[in-house]
């Protein structure tokens, strides 16, 4: 009889944790309001994707899905604030390459992006586009190159902070052109266009989203694109690799959680925010401002967010790249 009743209790003990993780894949969505974290100021690209996708996930789950931007150091601060953050599924983050893949090869940060984050689902991918004010008189990238030949640490470019995709660029082009433009980090892309434009910067590695208006106003003056083909909405802007062959420095916002969020509701995350980004009226909402939808597994996002850590960790130590 004892040991009936010492089986039955072993029984019921394992299936202790299988019943607390159906509970919590169950209590979808959150019973308090969402937040998505974004780690640079509003008003640029990462800031109008989120805003886009909140909106609509919003809808489908019934509940209300709060944009919450955290500027400050390159968005390393947010990626730390969620990585030792709430864990019950209410905190998604608006991952960014810098503090996914970059950053942590040069900056003290206070988490590890490979062992504290979960993978959720890519979101958005884009090519920076390099761009100067029109009274540089800078027409090309041609141009551009020869004026930093001629005046060696006079140019500068302006990213969204240390370890950004747009600081990568710039120290990629500094090493395959044999120039020497100054980079100048912001907390994000609104302020740094404001500068730009304003004529206090001579050129900066934008993401579509924050430069097209101005391109199109002719203020701003396109050089090139960074990644390996001419995007749909900048046909006649040549890609730096048309130039120095190979060269790639792609812009990506992915989602991610704290890495104690339970898997089951990561997996029930990844199921709707696929829904969200395959949706017609927001994959075509994205486009207009120079993104593409980018949906897909955990496991994707895992192996993506891995490769792409390895790529940057090695021009970093290269490149000899400091915070400074």
């Amino acid at each position: 009889m004892q040991r009936r009743s010492l089986i039955a209790a072993a029984a019921f003990a394992a299936t202790v944790p299988l019943v607390h993780l159906a509970a919590q894949a169950q209590d979808f969505p959150p019973k308090k309001p969402v937040t998505l974290v974004v780690g640079f100021a509003a008003g640029g690209s990462a800031d109008s994707a989120a805003r886009v996708i909140a909106k609509k996930l919003g809808e489908n789950i019934g509940q209300s899905v709060v944009v919450d931007n955290k500027p400050g150091a390159g968005g390393n601060l947010a990626h730390a604030q969620v990585a030792s953050g709430a864990a019950d599924g209410s905190v998604l983050l608006f991952g960014s390459i810098g503090p996914l893949t970059i950053a942590p090869h040069f900056m003290n940060v206070r988490y590890d992006p490979l062992k504290d984050l979960a993978p959720i689902s890519m979101g958005v991918s884009f090519p920076n586009v390099l761009v100067v004010p029109a009274s540089t008189g800078i027409k090309t990238l041609g141009e551009f190159v020869a004026r930093a030949k001629r005046e060696p640490g006079k140019l500068d470019f302006a990213s969204t902070g240390p370890g950004s995709a747009a600081h990568l660029a710039g120290e990629l082009l500094n090493d395959v052109a044999r120039i020497d433009t100054v980079h100048v980090p912001y907390k994000g892309g609104a302020p740094a266009l404001q500068d730009l434009l304003g004529e206090r910067l001579t050129s900066f590695y934008a993401a579509p989203p924050t430069a097209l208006p101005h391109i199109e106003s002719g203020k701003l003056v396109p050089l090139a694109t960074t990644g390996l083909t001419r995007p749909a909405y900048l046909p006649h802007v040549p890609t730096v690799a048309e130039m120095f062959p190979g060269f790639s420095a792609t812009n990506w916002y992915a989602f991610v959680a704290s890495d104690k969020t339970p898997k089951p509701l990561l997996d029930r995350w990844n199921q709707e925010l696929v829904k969200v980004l395959n949706t017609p009226e927001v994959r075509e909402s994205l486009l207009k401002h120079g993104q593409t939808a980018a949906p897909g597994t955990r496991d994707e996002l895992g192996k993506f967010i891995a490769a792409e850590h390895a790529k940057w960790g090695r021009i970093v130590r290269e490149r000899k790249i400091t915070a400074d």
